[in-house]
């Protein structure tokens, strides 16, 4: 576990177009080793807007990683080791409604998975766990970031469902027509498992979703990878005001929600029968076998 002088109790994981956050002050890079390999990147710590944060680019610098290349696992221990209990996940995604527009931010309140064989779980080996995952956001610590999107004047929708596909290509129109006859509202592709491992790892956890298309059912905006950098630049731009104005109030904001006590009643295995070897990797995760 990294040792760092000052606690750092809020995360930021950065999607495309989000490698670096220019406002941060007394910069640091950790390179941290898990049971679950090297993370993305290394963590960029330092301070924004006076508050301890540590940032972690999912792709890594450069944008070197497929969605399914991401090291979730790895991510998300990682960050738990820094002391991190407060995850906000930025990502840029496709609107599968009319009302949310390329520029505006979406903050989900539900999310289905239509992801491939990713490993989504911290257990296995000899110890399993089922962890509530009804309401896959943290509701407190998202209001706070939509209410102050939209006190910037950031064109910000609350709720809806994220479909998080496999990638890494674009939707065919097909699946963009039946996601719409589903009634979801966006879709990306890096949601999952990230979503799912920090609710194992007892860390509340909002999605800060940044639209760049209209992904492929809208007849002459279909999306295209120019347009979406384009989009995406913009984007960034604001999520970092968004941050540098919002962290200060989530770090003083009480945790009053459910999500520090997600594992409560969740490991189901007999403690007597729990591998040492397994254990051991989990303790940072588990905090009590």
């Amino acid at each position: 576990m990294a040792k760092l002088k000052t606690p750092i109790k809020l995360g930021v994981i950065g999607g495309s177009g989000l490698y670096a956050i220019d406002e941060l002050e007394d910069v640091r890079e950790v390179k941290i080793k898990t049971p679950f390999g090297a993370p993305s990147d290394a963590i960029i710590t330092g301070a924004l807007s006076g508050v301890p944060v540590a940032f972690l680019p999912r792709h890594g610098r450069g944008h070197r990683r497929l969605p399914s290349e991401i090291p979730q696992r790895a991510n998300i221990w990682a960050l738990k080791s820094l002391g991190v209990e407060t995850v906000i996940g930025v990502s840029a995604v496709g609107s599968l409604k009319e009302e949310m527009a390329p520029r505006h931010f979406v903050f989900p309140g539900q999310l289905a998975d239509e992801t491939k064989g990713r490993v989504s779980t911290f257990f296995g080996d000899g110890i399993v766990a089922h962890v509530g995952f009804a309401e896959p956001f943290c509701n407190s610590l998202s209001k706070i970031l939509f209410e102050r999107a939209r006190t910037l004047g950031i064109t910000s929708h609350y709720g809806g469902t994220l479909v998080c596909m496999e990638g890494p290509q674009f939707s065919t129109k097909a699946e963009s027509e039946f996601h719409r006859r589903m009634g979801y509202s966006i879709i990306g592709m890096t949601a999952v498992p990230e979503a799912k491992l920090a609710r194992e790892a007892q860390m509340c956890y909002a999605g800060v979703c940044l639209v760049t298309d209209y992904d492929v059912w809208k007849e002459g905006e279909e999306v295209c990878t120019n347009a979406v950098v384009e989009t995406m630049h913009h984007n960034t731009i604001a999520v970092r005001r968004l941050l540098a104005d919002a962290i200060p109030l989530l770090a003083a904001a009480p945790r009053d929600c459910k999500c520090g006590c997600a594992l409560s009643g969740a490991v189901l295995t007999d403690h007597r029968y729990i591998p040492k070897k397994t254990a051991q990797k989990l303790k940072l995760i588990t905090g009590v076998l």
